[in-house]
This record gives structure tokens, C-alpha cells and sequence, in this order.
């Protein structure tokens, strides 16, 4: 299993870092800095909250003026790149959100976002003073840094991972669409992923919505149209048919019922214990009418995963997204692990195996799993 990412500040990272900060900044005290960073309960803390903490100890050891303080960070920051570093906008989120800092704590997130990001830093100056974050996203939109258009878009989707959600958002997006707009065509992948991904959030409340701007995007450009494809996978997913129909898909009309002959879907084991593997078989034949018609469909299997209280969650995932033949016959394997991750944690029960195309169920079996 790989190590976890709060691990990186373990050895001597801060130390390191602390160094850095006193060759810019004769007065820095290292020790305390790591004395504060470091203190009784740092094992146990996960990587936001040390994150956190860090931020903290440096609020502690710099100069109590917060404009000084970012003048000090200014000299080190061209050296501190990567996801480590959230700690620098993170600062700027813990000190910088008065009134008299506001000017200098949206030159900081542009400038931090740059060589980290400054996505989940941003989201209290939006959640306190949307009125005058809005106009600020919408000029970060026309930045000529990738990072920083990336940042109007990612650091202002209602449902980050990891980041607080943004309930205004979910509630109404639609002050959000003219930033969308901005970067619909974008030359950056980057920020093209962020706007799809905001977009998707967007379609789990308001599906209409992004329904109605996929079909005025659709054809527009290229790279728009990658974005739209995206943004709508989670209504793929749900097999919405104005989705469906948007992409290509075979629709309702001909359902898994009138396009499948044969559908089995058979498990290597009946039972294994959490941590084990199991082999999937599936076997699909599709109707032939004689045409030489081709349709396209979404092919997954889903498991009915056991939670730790004893209910299930449905958990879908693809075998095959693509245009098929009359009378095409699907004869396939695929492992499926039951290793604990830091995403999903395995219980003991009855797993309930299912087959699905465009959404609807054609096949299941079961699977019987046991504690380790």
C-alpha cells in the first residue's frame, strides 16, 4: 500500500524548510517553528490539518505584520514547488482575510497558486464576500497563467474534493457559468479538466443546467467539445436519456432488452476473504435483425458493496464504451481486487455483482465476503 501523503512532512522536510526561511529572514527561530509544526499530537493529525498546523507555526515565527510576513515567504516561494507547499496559500487563508489584507491576499493566491494551488485557500474569501470574489474569479479567468485560470474555475466548484463545499453554489451555479464561458475553449488542459470537473459538480444538482450548455457547447470547438463529453459523465453514468442521446448512445427506445440476446455474468468464487481477488466472466450476445446498423453503448459492472453499518452503496465500473454490430458477441474477464484503500473500506457480507448496458440491469450474482 502506498505511504500516506501526510508522511512528506515527516524527515527532515521541515527542517529543510525552516533553513530556507532563516537564510531569507535572519530573525527566523527554526526551532520553534518546528516546535510549534511539531508539537504532542503531530502523529496522530492527517494531512489537512498538518497542513494546517504548518501554516500555523509559521503565523507563530514570522513577523507578526502579515504584509511582512508574505514579504519573507515572497523571497523563498520560486523555490518551494509542488503539492508540499499548500501550506503558503493555506497562510494566506488563516491571516489574510481582513478587510485592510484583501488586496495583497489576492496577489498571494495568484502569485502561490502558480507553484502550488490555491484551490481550497480560496474557498472562505468566496464563501464570506462572494460579491467581490465573482469579479475576481472572472479576471483570474482572463490570466495569461494557466495556473491561475485554472484557479477561477477549480477554486470555485460547489462540491472540491477535500475542500469546503460551496452551499451558494450548489444552490444556484449560475453565477458561475460567465467564468465557464470564459475558459470554455481554453488552450490549457489543465484548466480545460478544472472546467469539465466543475461543470460535473454542477450536474448533480442542477442536471438541466448543464444539460442545456452541453447542447449550446457541443461542436463549438475541439477542445469544448472534450470538455462537454466530461462534464456530462456522471449523467452518462445515470444513463439520463438527453445525455445519452446528446453522445450517441443507443436510446431508451432501444433498450439493453431489445438490443441483448444473452447477457451472464459469473464469478471465479462464490466466497473469498477482504483482500482476495476475484475473477469476473461476462457474456453478452447481442440481437441480430439483419441490419448492418452499428449502436453505441455503455457497458459496466456494478458491486453492491457492504458498508460497516450493513447497508450497501452501488459502485459502477466500465468494461467497454463503444459502437457495437448486430449479432457482436462479448466474451470477456476482469479482476476485481477486494484490497482495503484509503477510498473504500471493505466489510464482511453478501456482495451483490450486477451487469449493465446504458443503465439497465441485465445480469447478477453474488459473492460472499469474509474478514481477513
Amino acid at each position: 500500500m502506498a505511504e500516506p501523503l501526510k508522511l512528506m512532512y515527516d524527515g527532515t522536510f521541515l527542517e529543510q524548510f525552516g533553513t530556507r526561511v532563516k537564510e531569507a529572514w535572519q530573525p527566523f527561530d527554526v526551532q520553534r517553528f518546528l516546535n510549534e509544526a511539531r508539537r504532542e499530537d503531530w502523529a496522530e493529525l492527517e494531512l489537512k490539518p498538518r497542513i494546517r498546523r504548518i501554516a500555523e507555526a509559521l503565523g507563530a515565527t514570522l513577523p507578526s505584520d502579515y504584509p511582512e510576513a508574505l514579504d519573507v515567504l515572497y523571497r523563498i516561494d520560486e523555490d518551494c514547488v509542488g503539492f508540499p507547499y499548500l501550506y503558503f496559500p493555506d497562510f494566506v487563508e488563516v491571516y489574510g482575510r481582513r478587510e485592510e489584507h484583501w488586496e495583497r491576499s489576492m496577489e498571494a493566491l495568484a502569485r502561490f497558486t502558480r507553484r502550488s494551488s490555491a484551490e481550497f485557500a480560496v474557498r472562505p474569501f468566496i464563501i464570506e464576500h462572494p460579491e467581490r470574489m465573482i469579479p475576481q474569479l472572472l479576471e483570474w479567468a482572463g490570466d495569461p497563467d494557466e495556473h491561475v485560470r485554472r484557479l477561477a474555475s477549480e477554486g470555485s466548484r460547489p462540491r472540491l474534493p477535500w475542500g469546503q463545499a460551496i452551499e451558494m453554489f450548489k444552490k444556484d451555479p449560475s453565477p458561475m457559468i460567465p467564468i465557464l464561458e470564459k475558459l470554455k475553449a481554453d488552450s490549457s488542459l489543465y484548466v480545460r479538466k478544472s472546467v469539465a470537473n466543475h461543470l460535473n459538480d454542477i450536474a448533480k444538482d442542477h442536471p438541466e443546467l448543464v444539460l442545456s450548455i452541453a447542447e449550446k457547447w457541443l461542436g463549438q470547438h475541439e477542445w469544448t467539445d472534450w470538455i462537454v463529453r466530461h462534464a456530462c459523465r456522471t449523467l452518462v453514468k445515470r444513463a439520463d436519456p438527453r445525455a445519452m442521446a446528446l453522445f450517441g448512445y443507443a436510446s431508451h427506445d432501444e433498450s439493453a432488452a431489445s438490443l441483448v440476446q444473452a447477457a451472464e455474468l459469473m464469478l471465479s468464487e462464490s466466497e473469498i476473504s477482504i483482500g482476495g481477488e476475484v475473477k469476473l466472466h461476462y457474456r453478452l450476445q447481442f440481437k441480430d435483425n439483419g441490419s448492418t446498423e452499428r449502436f453505441k453503448l455503455r457497458v459496466e459492472y456494478g458491486i453492491a458493496f457492504v458498508k460497516s453499518g450493513g447497508k450497501t452503496s452501488l459502485k459502477r465500473f466500465l468494461l467497454s464504451d463503444r459502437e457495437f454490430t448486430q449479432g457482436e458477441i462479448i466474451d470477456h474477464r476482469r479482476v476485481h481486487r477486494f484490497a482495503d484503500l484509503t477510498t473504500r473500506k471493505h466489510y464482511p457480507g453478501t456482495h451483490v455483482f450486477t451487469l449493465w448496458v446504458n443503465g439497465a440491469e441485465i445480469a447478477r450474482t453474488e459473492l460472499l465476503l469474509h474478514d481477513e
